[in-house]
Order: C-alpha cells, then sequence, then structure tokens
C-alpha cells in the first residue's frame, strides 16, 4: 500500500479507539418531518419534562499502553528484513497487532475507522444495484451523470460520494483502498454492474475489506515495507505475502457469514461490514499464531 511510507505509525499512548474513529450521533440529519425553526412571533416554548437530554460530550478515551505496538513492529521489521522469508515474524506481528496492539478483534474492527463507513457504503450500493439496476442506484445518489459511464468511470465517482477525503489519515486509508479495489475490476471480470452477481458482489467487497485491513496495519506497524527488504523485489514479496495472508482471513470472514446482501438497507450493511471485520481480525490472530506459533 502506498500508505505506508510517510507516516510513522500512532504513538503507543494514543487510545485504541480514539474518539475520531468512533460515528458521530451528532451527524446524524434530521428527519423531513422535524418543526422548522420557531416563529420570531411569540415567546418561545419552554423545554418540557419530556423533551429529551441534550447530548452529552463524548468521554475522553484513555490512552492506551505505551509499548503496545513494540512487539508487533519488531516482528514486522524482521519479516521485511528478511525479505519475506520469516514467515514466524509475520505470524507474529499479525498476531500481536491484533491482540496486544488493537485489544482484540472487536477492538481491531472499530479501530478501522472510516473504511467501515466505505464499506457498508459500497455493500449498499451494490445491493441496490442488483435490487433496482445500475440507473436507479446512481440516481438514488444524486450520481446521475454516471449512467451510463464505463465501470471504473462509475465507482471513481461513487468514491466521492461513500469515501470523502477529509484530508485525515484514516479516510485517506479507506479511500485509497476504494481506489485499488476499483483497479483490480478487471482482474474480477466484472465488466458490467446492471450483470452482477451475488458472488461477484461479495468478492467486490472482499478485496476492498482487504486492501483496507493492509492499509491500516502498514500504517500502524510495518513502516519498513518498504525501506527494511534488501531491493525492489524483496519489498514486493514482503508486501505480497502480507496481502495474501489478510485477503486470507477476509475470505474465510465472508465464507462463515451468510447474510444475505441482496436488499440490505444502510444499517444492516454497516452491522454486516462491522461484522465481517471483527471476523477478519479473529481468523488473522488464530492463522499469525499458527505461523509464529505464539503460545
Amino acid at each position: 500500500m502506498g500508505t505506508s511510507g510517510s507516516y510513522g505509525g500512532p504513538g503507543g499512548g494514543t487510545p485504541i479507539i480514539p474518539t475520531w474513529l468512533e460515528p458521530d450521533s451528532g451527524s446524524i440529519p434530521a428527519s423531513s418531518d422535524a418543526p422548522g425553526p420557531a416563529s420570531n412571533e411569540g415567546p418561545l416554548p419552554s423545554l418540557s419534562a419530556d423533551a429529551p437530554p441534550a447530548p452529552s460530550e463524548r468521554p475522553i478515551p484513555q490512552p492506551g499502553p505505551a509499548g503496545r505496538f513494540a512487539a508487533a513492529r519488531n516482528n514486522f521489521t524482521r519479516f521485511a528484513s528478511s525479505g519475506g522469508r520469516d514467515r514466524r515474524s509475520l505470524g507474529r506481528a499479525v498476531s500481536r497487532y491484533v491482540s496486544t496492539s488493537s485489544g482484540g478483534a472487536r477492538g481491531a474492527a472499530r479501530h478501522m475507522g472510516a473504511s467501515r463507513a466505505t464499506g457498508a457504503g459500497l455493500v449498499g450500493f451494490l445491493a441496490d444495484v442488483r435490487a433496482r439496476g445500475t440507473r436507479e442506484a446512481l440516481h438514488s445518489l444524486n450520481l446521475d451523470r454516471l449512467a451510463g459511464k464505463s465501470l471504473e468511470e462509475v465507482f471513481l465517482g461513487l468514491a466521492d460520494c461513500v469515501c470523502p477525503n477529509d484530508g485525515t489519515i484514516d479516510a485517506g486509508i479507506a479511500r485509497a483502498a476504494f481506489i485499488e479495489m476499483v483497479a483490480e475490476l478487471p482482474e474480477m471480470g466484472i465488466a458490467d454492474l446492471d450483470s452482477l452477481t451475488a458472488d461477484q458482489m461479495r468478492t467486490v467487497f472482499e478485496m476492498f475489506a482487504t486492501n483496507a485491513i493492509e492499509a491500516r496495519l502498514c500504517n500502524d506497524i510495518a513502516m519498513n515495507l518498504v525501506t527494511a527488504p534488501r531491493d525492489v523485489r524483496a519489498a514486493a514479496e514482503v508486501q505480497g505475502q502480507l496481502h495474501d495472508l489478510i485477503q486470507r482471513g477476509v475470505a474465510d470472514a465472508l465464507a462463515a457469514n451468510h447474510t444475505q446482501l441482496d436488499g440490505l438497507t444502510r444499517e444492516r450493511a454497516l452491522v454486516f461490514v462491522e461484522g465481517v471485520y471483527e471476523e477478519a481480525f479473529a481468523f488473522l490472530k488464530a492463522m499469525g499464531d499458527e505461523e509464529g506459533d505464539v503460545v
């Protein structure tokens, strides 16, 4: 992933789940039947006892253990320095990333931040395409201008809708994973959204989730992905092995999840995506333990 070279990774004292990775309930727009602004005529109505309380400020999360990234980073550096030969260190790096750096599979899934909402937006759009066709799915997002465009143009236009770039690393990870997925679409044999199958829908999400987890992990612990290997070929081998391991974890998580994706609402799509991430990290922890003989 191109995001791994310029960022030194979070400090150990950074909260395991920073507040900026959690959804902000205050940002949910009001429903269309909400009352309009009060008139200037007459006194303002007083709040009744039944009025909902004002939203409270989020509690400041406690800092994480100072050295929680050390074991994962050290093991990944050894793996990268070996040019991909030290599979035991790769396993230990991934296992420690899930268990120690992230506080377990659930914490790692929550740490995906914007990639959760982007994944849900992608799944929701594809479900709508399957249910009503590409033109209607685009219309629902005010993207009518993309109707009749090439597959690549449709997805690149969709990127601005499901993963807008707000300048943060978290949003950049989600957007980079989405763009890489678009580049991989021809390899998947997907050329026409209107003939998209249920299996292809899962494959598209699998590639996005794989890219997103890889980018998140690289930004957190794999700063030496490019610099540690001896040469470009060794660096490609290191990245390829990491990508393959993560893809296996995501594929196993999707195989274990029997949710029917057709007709998912946005809320249910988010639940599905978060569940897949958590299950994927659980599989990655187990595979890492096996590779690294972690006890």
